[in-house]
């Protein structure tokens, strides 16, 4: 935010107005169709691909209102994009791409000028006209995203589909030119693609703003090219299809790319000079945005008492932040619900304070002008967010410092403190912020530290299940789900805007996914989704079927009742991707199985103790008194692995999924338990 304050600022004083003069589309159309492309049957490239790219074009227009000299003002800046596809569907699975998802990430006000066809493999062709839909599209590990929708007609193996569509972004102000990018990497294989860039620039007599990039492009591909009307284009062929595997780094990290970077800070041989500047700039705007001393004393003194232990302090002043609306959290309002709440444009702690709100950013500056105000050593800091790519200061991408908290040093402890992410406890930053490089600020540019990264146990998934087994093989009884740190933490965020009938779907497909055969759960009570730090903690109804397999008198009985989401991890024999866990994480299960009359634990698979260094597994079974009781232990210790240590984390694996697999041995009658 600094640098948007300080190009607002550089205007007003520099500019004496602005006229605006609105710039002219790329005008997509659809291209002509060749008989080569037609009649293609494969692509040696790609063999056995389902379907390819035959051509895709993007031209972003990060200008989209150009400015000029003219009267004093501030404007915001119509950025939007053009995209177009043509795809050739090669066999009968690649049909599926007549589905069409075009994604709407938070920065994308809106998706329109949706034009498609379909051309038919004897070269006819069928215009959509059909309904565009808005939903939600869900992935592997949780993933949601919103998306338009839509189906394309009349698809069949030979046939060529083709769409294009705008996308404009959010209007934010000057702050959201700094961010752009070219993703040249896409499912399918691409056999041609041109990229074109319009960068934000001024028409006159000041540019306050360069632009540079940062290649991230496949050996041999050329690099981008710039034109003498100052855009940029770029222009491949044969980019691989991009394979997606589990547990890997962000996916926009490891795919073809070039990233653009909007500057006032000039690029550095010196990475360290750079650093030193950006961190000036940002303290001296920090400093601003915080320095109302007598009115965060006075504000802090209904807060806090002065009997508190210094940590005691830091606990109210946070827990009083938290109680604050967080509006990065909240469905994006339009310019009209914003102006009837009353936000200012000029903002400050003091007035964030008054007005009972703010975003995540400005909350945690708030608790940073508090906390000092009750006398605690406090710093601000810049991180950034690796949940989308990872940080490199050698870049100089002053931009990807993304995300700011606060360090607190407090009887010998440091406190890396994040009140304005909603649903964070005390001492915990959502994950996307942990164990990650960022720069402290002061006034001498700063120093750069390494976020804490919290041990496995700290969040955990625990299952205490109590079950019954009948006689036909079916276990009934109920189920306790507790969450905590960040696994609870993520959910509440995930889930924040949704009714209580989502909440318990989610829930309750969240127990489907961690049984490995089809079961009936209903939610008996949900959990706490708004205290940041009790635990979640939900009851189910739980029944599975079928469970206990039937042989006569005797029975065979799995040990791994919740080993679901580990059965289909880590199979494949080839890896691509490095291995990657989002945040250490522990399940811990305890299971209960009263058995029918007259039944009894005849044979019981050995204790397992399995460790990896990095992964643990541990597995008991044991007689308690004519129960059976179950407890599975799985623990990650480690956030990313190397693609060459994949070999032994997939044997682990397997570990993991026989030892699940070890079955229990009940019999009817008298038979002894044996181990």
């Amino acid at each position: 935010m600094f640098l948007r304050r300080r190009l607002i600022v550089c205007l007003s004083a520099l500019l004496p107005g602005l006229i605006l003069s609105t710039a002219a589309n790329a005008a997509t159309k659809f291209q002509p169709v060749s008989a080569e492309e037609l009649k293609m049957t494969s692509e040696p490239l790609a063999p056995g691909a389902p379907a390819i790219i035959l051509y895709r074009e993007v031209y972003r227009d990060d200008c989209g209102i150009t400015c000029h000299s003219a009267n004093v003002g501030v404007m915001s800046v119509d950025r939007y994009e053009e995209d177009y596809f043509r795809i050739k569907i090669l066999t009968e699975a690649g049909r599926k791409y007549a589905n069409v998802e075009i994604p709407l990430p938070t920065e994308v006000g809106g998706i329109n000028n949706v034009s498609a066809r379909t051309i038919r493999p004897d070269g006819s062709i069928v215009d959509f006209k059909g309904q565009i839909f808005e939903k939600t599209i869900v992935k592997a590990k949780g993933l949601k995203y919103v998306a338009k929708t839509f189906a394309m007609p009349d698809v069949q193996v030979g046939s060529i589909i083709e769409y294009y569509y705008t996308i404009n972004f959010v209007k934010q102000g000057w702050f959201t030119v700094f961010f752009s990018d070219w993703i040249l990497s896409n499912e399918l294989f691409t056999k041609r693609a041109k990229f074109s860039l319009k960068p934000f620039q001024y028409q006159g007599e000041f540019n306050l703003l360069s632009l540079r990039w940062n290649e991230h492009l496949p050996p041999g591909t050329p690099s981008p090219k710039k034109l003498v009307d100052g855009s940029v284009e770029l222009e491949v062929a044969n980019i691989a299809a991009f394979q997606t595997e589990d547990f890997m780094p962000p996916e926009n990290e490891l795919k073809s790319r070039v990233d653009f970077i909007y500057t006032d800070d000039t690029f550095e041989t010196d990475a360290n000079k750079f650093w030193k500047r950006v961190g000036k700039n940002r303290y001296e705007a920090a400093e601003k945005f915080v320095g109302r001393r007598g009115a965060m004393e006075q504000a802090v003194s209904k807060i806090v008492s002065p009997s508190d232990s210094p940590e005691v302090k830091l606990r109210k002043i946070y827990a009083r932040v938290q109680q604050m609306r967080s509006t990065t959290f909240e469905p994006h309002k339009t310019e009209q619900e914003e102006k009837r709440e009353g936000k200012k444009e000029e903002e400050t702690v003091e007035t964030i304070w008054k007005q009972g709100f703010g975003e995540q950013w400005q909350l945690n500056w708030l608790f940073l002008a508090l906390a000092r105000a009750a006398g605690i050593e406090a710093y601000g800091v810049w991180v950034s967010d690796r949940s989308s790519y990872f940080f490199n200061p050698q870049a100089q991408q002053s931009g990807k410092l993304d995300r700011n908290l606060v360090l607190v040093k407090s009887n010998g402890k440091d406190f890396y403190l994040d009140p304005g992410a909603a649903f964070a406890p005390f001492g915990l930053l959502p994950w996307e912020e942990t164990g990650g490089q960022g720069l402290r600020l002061d006034k001498d540019g700063g120093s750069w530290i390494q976020t804490t990264l919290p041990e496995s146990s700290a969040s955990r998934i625990e299952r205490k299940a109590n079950l019954k087994l009948s006689e036909d093989g079916t276990l009934e009884g109920t189920l306790q789900l507790t969450f905590t740190g960040l696994e609870a933490q993520r959910r509440r965020v995930d889930e924040r805007n949704e009714d209580e009938a989502a909440r318990k779907k989610f829930l309750e497909d969240e127990v489907r996914g961690c049984v490995p055969t089809g079961i009936e759960v209903e939610l008996k009570k949900q959990p706490d989704w708004t205290n940041s730090e009790a635990p979640m903690v939900a009851d189910f109804n739980l029944k599975v079927p079928g469970w206990v397999t039937l042989a006569g008198r005797r029975a065979l009985l799995p040990v791994g009742i919740f080993g679901g989401t580990e059965q289909h991890v880590f199979v494949y024999t080839n890896r691509t991707h490095p291995i990657y866990f989002e945040f250490l994480s522990q399940k811990l299960d305890d299971v209960t199985i009263e058995l029918p009359s007259g039944w009894q634990i005849a044979n019981l698979p050995k204790p397992l103790d399995q460790e990896l260094r990095v992964v643990g597994y541990a597995l008991s079974a044991v007689n308690d008194k004519g129960a059976l009781h179950l407890t599975r232990k799985f623990d990650i210790s480690i956030l990313s692995m190397e693609t060459k240590y994949y070999g032994p984390l997939r044997d682990f694996f397997q570990i993991v999924r026989a030892g699940d697999e070890q079955q229990v041995v009940i019999a009817a009658g008298t038979a002894a338990a044996s181990n």
